[in-house]
């Protein structure tokens, strides 16, 4: 306890809740304004789609199943299937991805000291794909895509993480080239596989890298939403660690903490609920890379306050993104593609426009 007060104190001397503009009760402001954003952007997303339904249907639906003043039975058949069977389960998926890539993304940027860091530099991505794509040109032999994908995903960042680790210490330099050598060979195992691959497997195959919701069910829900929900908690409860972090490995020893022993466990944290998001929805590019960095940029360099900001812009921007995927064309885009569209430009405003102070 005495180490953390500690901490918490240089923290203070480091200017951390003295900044002008970026007091921690305006902080807080800030992150209850977000919530009511994210909030009012799924409602929005519930009502959008081929089929036009009114907020009242939304709202009696949901009442049916979460209250016992309604009964399912009492509402539309086909309202209850838009709502509670596809656009609901949907909205909460994206929700959890976005939560994941972006926490994932702050995470990463403070270990590394980077901000132009993402979650997939340690390749994490391409071994996905490359999990993906064996479940796909292979279906006999694995019986999902999922699970392989989420098995070559996490092997992807331990095998860059024992790449890295020299005489037990494990250099961000060395780990960040070691993500990228291990991301360039499974790209190739990936490029493989479509070579091989038939005409319907290699279609299915670039959709998958394109990422999206087109399958969200219930299932994919419960299975990321408890793993999200309770690595969230920890590395917001880690936050002043991470602060420590991005000082330095030198400096974080001569406060006391151990920086591989952190490191391993944040990154550990940062690359399951990673590979659990892209094991289920595919490559999603610049949620893990901007919004951390728009986190920053509007409230300051505090990981305490930069991973719940993070997690709620990630997930009211997936949101946005998705609702535009499937209501811009009679036909559903890739939801990374709209990200990737909306992603530079997004990210070259803030830069120009909202970055009073560029905390890097």
């Amino acid at each position: 306890m005495s180490e953390c007060f500690q901490s918490l104190d240089v923290l203070r001397r480091m200017g951390y809740d003295d900044v002008e503009g970026f007091s921690e009760g305006r902080k807080v402001i800030i992150l209850i304004f977000l919530f009511a954003i994210l909030f009012l952007a799924a409602a929005v997303a519930m009502v959008m789609g081929a089929y036009k339904i009114s907020i009242a249907d939304v709202y009696l639906t949901l009442l049916a199943h979460f209250t016992p003043f309604y009964e399912v039975s009492d509402i539309s058949n086909l309202h209850n299937t838009i709502i509670w069977n596809i656009r609901f389960p949907r909205i909460i998926l994206a929700v959890c991805v976005g939560v994941a890539l972006a926490i994932a993304g702050a995470v990463y940027q403070g270990v590394f000291r980077n901000p132009l860091v993402e979650p997939y530099i340690l390749g994490a991505s391409s071994g996905a794909a490359f999990g993906a794509a064996l479940g796909i040109v292979f279906p006999t032999i694995f019986l999902s895509i999922q699970i392989p994908a989420f098995i070559f995903g996490s092997l992807a960042v331990a095998a860059a993480y024992m790449l890295a680790r020299v005489r037990g210490e494990t250099p961000v330099v060395t780990l960040i080239l070691a993500g990228v050598i291990i991301g360039s060979i499974f790209s190739a195992f990936v490029s493989i596989l479509k070579y091989t691959a038939t005409d319907t497997a290699l279609r299915e195959i670039v959709f998958w890298l394109m990422g999206g919701f087109y399958y969200a069910t219930w299932k994919d829900v419960i299975t990321i939403g408890p793993v999200v929900l309770i690595s969230f908690f920890v590395l917001w409860g880690l936050g002043w660690k991470l602060n420590i972090l991005s000082m330095g490995d030198e400096e974080a020893r001569g406060l006391g903490v151990n920086p591989e022993k952190y490191k391993l466990i944040v990154i550990s944290l940062a690359t399951l609920i990673t590979a659990f998001a892209v094991s289920l929805v595919g490559i999603i590019a610049w949620v893990g890379l901007m919004m951390p960095h728009a986190a920053r940029m509007i409230l300051g360099p505090d990981n305490r306050f930069v991973i719940p900001s993070a997690a709620m812009m990630g997930a009211l921007y997936l949101i946005v993104c998705d609702t535009l995927a499937r209501t811009l064309t009679t036909s559903e885009i890739p939801v990374g593609i709209i990200t990737s569209i909306l992603g530079a430009p997004y990210l070259c405003y803030l830069l120009r426009h909202k970055g009073r102070v560029i905390f890097g």
